[in-house]
């Protein structure tokens, strides 16, 4: 612990930089006359006997807290708030108290922490349950995850962060302390989230000490062998650097340089990193022995270079320019290695002072403080408070990539939207759902499985019934109550109703609808192609067998086009009955000979349909096509059935007259004898916006202008209406002008005889 505590009041850091950063999130507190006194007083008589889930005193932590939070240069507000978090669980009313006594800004960071806090000791909980109960537990990997998601949900608020910061921190620093076993997940937590979370921010007090700390608890024989490495050379190596400094400072000077040189502390996890990622023992480390040089300008960083290079022997292939090729994360630096007159190897940084502030503060260097006035500090200012939000924000993104490996967010105002969109929510189980801003309890359920999203008929927030579309905030706890079995509300895909936010949902309620619609057309075609086979006594054919006779890949597909009217049993028909022979050349010859005989004396008629030549056959109009005078129309001989009679653009007609060419004949309308008194079905297909009232206004288009509707089918695919309407007409030509009047109804986009 001492080398710890030396080498991190060795890190050089003004403190001021990370009060700015509390400020930069426009949340800063406002100060109050005796806050921490205060706030300490109120919290004493509630948490002084209390103890943590890690068995730490509560008031104990608190204090440490605060004592971290002024170490990084928290206002006295920020250190008070740490105590009103704790005492947040203790009181009844906690909103109200404290906005009561410090005001609403201090209340809403303390509840909001307060929130957070409970998530994390939630999500253990549950990890531990599960361990304990033989289930399975999440996996290490996950369990990060989830910490990292729930700290990244809480971030728009920068001082819940900090605050966080500060108490695991202070968790690390109890279990060394007491020497109790540090649980090996919140370990791995602390090394693998919250210290690149401080190394972001550029809060480097705290990162090294909780990398060397977690470290130390991941890895003990590691940590000790290295620190002893340390400690046994550690009077001798401080004593080199101080004599390498000094000298190397007075000969810059000499050379007329204006050069600050600096030692660096060294920390126990960035030397095993190093050991590791170079396959190097201890000895070889060469910046266990490091200088910092910090010059006014850059061409004064490459001077300082040359002459370092003339003056020391430099170790090949350990040179790195980052200020011509900067890192990632703005990183710039000279780094070179060289061996002194003892040989040696000493580790030197040359940079700019803008540099090294960077370097050192992170984003913090860059930020705006409003106590700073116009100059801000050390020379650098942002343009706005605004500017000054965008750059905790890029971090806070940056840091959420390092970990997710996913790609990069567009800077500006696509920064906050890249935060501001989603929301993190817990399961029962304390699982960890990422949903998009604005979710409700019916998104929650969708994400969990698409089976509870369709049978959810109710839910808890947090133990209280709530509306299906109650929009869901960060860390709520939703327990889904689902029925044994049915399918989502049509309500649920109107937009206006609120029900679903997230595309994936609203994809799903679709898919669960068009399947059904799908299912109940298959059936009805499936119903009606049985009941042919039956007429036909075809029982025994199968059906698959059937489809793919027919150029069907399976039955379903048959049935669905069947069920779709898109597919006419006349054509299965045609395949089920055997071919009649042909007539003789005689025969064809008489039959030629009758009908130019009929021609003569007259055309006779049969009902309404002429049959040229041929007046005692049966006739009957075609389902599929159902034509009308003065549609174009030809005739098919059938098997028993008379003539079927099509209009001349059918398909189903062309189909038949390209197999069975020889019985297709000549058909003409014929007049009635009174008129009007003959009436024919005709569908019409309307395709329509679905809408209430819909249905009505169509068939009131329809009543309107005398037309009897004998049929209505509908079906509504993703929010569009499709009805077919079985109307009966003395003449299609009126049929025409009212259709163009339906196409004027609200919503309707066609209207057309099918």
């Amino acid at each position: 612990m001492k080398s710890l505590k030396a080498d991190s009041a060795a890190t050089q850091k003004d403190s001021s930089q990370v009060a700015g950063l509390i400020a930069a999130t426009g949340h800063s507190l406002p100060e109050q006359p005796r806050a921490l006194e205060r706030a300490r007083a109120l919290a004493e008589p509630l948490i002084g006997d209390q103890l943590l889930d890690t068995g730490e005193n509560t008031l104990d932590h608190a204090q440490a807290v605060a004592e971290i939070l002024q170490m990084i240069g928290g206002s006295e507000a920020m250190q008070a708030a740490s105590y009103l978090v704790y005492a947040c669980e203790h009181l009844n009313k906690p909103q109200e108290v404290i906005a009561k006594s410090f005001g609403e800004n201090f209340a809403a960071l303390a509840m909001e922490t307060t929130k957070l806090v409970q998530v994390e000791r939630q999500a253990r909980q549950a990890q531990a349950g599960a361990a304990a109960g033989g289930r399975t537990a999440a996996s290490p990997a996950a369990q990060t995850e989830n910490v990292r998601k729930m700290l990244l949900a809480f971030s728009r608020d920068l001082r819940v962060v900090l605050l966080r910061l500060a108490s695991r921190l202070q968790t690390l620093r109890y279990f060394a302390a007491s020497k109790k076993v540090m649980p090996q997940a919140m370990a791995q937590e602390s090394l693998q989230v919250f210290s690149q979370l401080a190394n972001r921010l550029g809060i480097w007090e705290i990162k090294w000490e909780m990398e060397d700390l977690a470290f130390r608890f991941l890895e003990p024989d590691t940590y000790r062998q290295v620190a002893r490495l340390l400690d046994e050379k550690r009077i001798g190596r401080e004593a080199h650097v101080a004599q390498l400094r000094a000298g190397l400072q007075q000969e810059l000077q000499a050379h007329g340089i204006t050069a600050t040189v600096q030692g660096r502390p060294k920390h126990i996890y960035s030397i095993v990193k190093k050991m590791r990622g170079k396959s190097l023992p201890f000895d070889q480390v060469f910046d266990i022995r490091a200088l910092r040089v910090v010059v006014p300008s850059v061409a004064d960083c490459y001077g300082v270079l040359s002459w370092v290079h003339s003056r020391f022997v430099p170790v090949p292939q350990e040179f790195d320019d980052y200020i011509a090729r900067p890192k990632a994360n703005g990183y710039q630096s000279l780094h070179t290695v060289v061996r002194d007159q003892d040989g040696q190897p000493v580790e030197i940084q040359i940079r700019t002072q803008s540099m090294h502030d960077h370097a050192e503060h992170g984003v913090a260097a860059h930020w705006a403080y409003k106590e700073a006035g116009i100059k801000g500090y050390s020379g650098v200012s942002a343009s706005s408070e605004y500017d000054a939000k965008i750059a905790v924000l890029r971090q806070l993104l940056a840091w959420e990539r390092d970990l997710s490996g996913s790609a990069a967010v567009p800077d500006g105002t696509g920064v906050r939207a890249a935060l501001d969109d989603r929301i993190y929510v817990l399961t029962p189980d304390a699982a960890i759902v990422e949903l998009p801003q604005g979710a409700t309890t019916v998104d929650f359920a969708y994400s969990v499985h698409s089976s509870l999203g369709h049978r959810c008929r109710g839910a808890r927030l947090d133990g209280v019934m709530v509306p299906l579309n109650t929009p869901l905030k960060n860390g709520q706890t939703v327990e889904v109550i689902a029925a044994k079995e049915g399918g989502p509300s049509r309500d649920w895909l109107n937009a206006e109703l609120g029900f679903l936010v997230s595309h994936r949902a609203r994809a799903k309620v679709r898919a669960w609808f068009n399947a059904l619609a799908q299912h109940e057309t298959i059936a009805r075609g499936r119903e009606a192609v049985e009941k042919l086979l039956q007429r036909e006594g075809k029982t025994a054919l199968k059906l698959d067998d059937l489809a793919v006779r027919l150029g069907f890949k399976s039955a379903d597909e048959l049935f669905e086009l069947v069920g779709k009217d898109e597919f006419s049993l006349h054509t299965i028909e045609t395949l089920l009955r055997p071919a009649e022979a042909h007539p003789s050349e005689d025969d064809m010859l008489a039959l030629k000979r009758q009908r130019l005989a009929e021609r003569s004396q007259g055309n006779a008629t049969k009902g309404d349909v002429l049959v040229v030549g041929i007046d005692s056959l049966l006739t009957q109009l075609a389902k599929c096509c159902r034509p009308a005078p003065p549609d174009e129309i030809r005739g098919f001989v059938t098997r028993g059935k008379g003539v079927s009679i099509h209009r001349a653009d059918c398909s189903n007609f062309h189909e038949l007259m390209v197999r069975n060419g020889e019985r297709v004949i000549d058909v003409a309308w014929g007049k009635p004898k009174t008129q009007g008194a003959t009436v024919y079905p005709v569908e019409v297909a309307v395709q329509a916006q679905d809408r209430q009232g819909l249905l009505r206004d169509i068939s009131e288009v329809f009543t309107k202008e005398k037309m009897n509707v004998i049929g209505v089918q509908t079906q509504s695919v993703k929010g569009t209406a499709w009805m077919t309407f079985t109307v009966e007409v003395t003449d299609a030509a009126r049929l025409a002008k009212v259709l163009a009047i339906v196409r004027e109804v609200g919503g309707v986009q066609s209207a057309r005889r099918r």
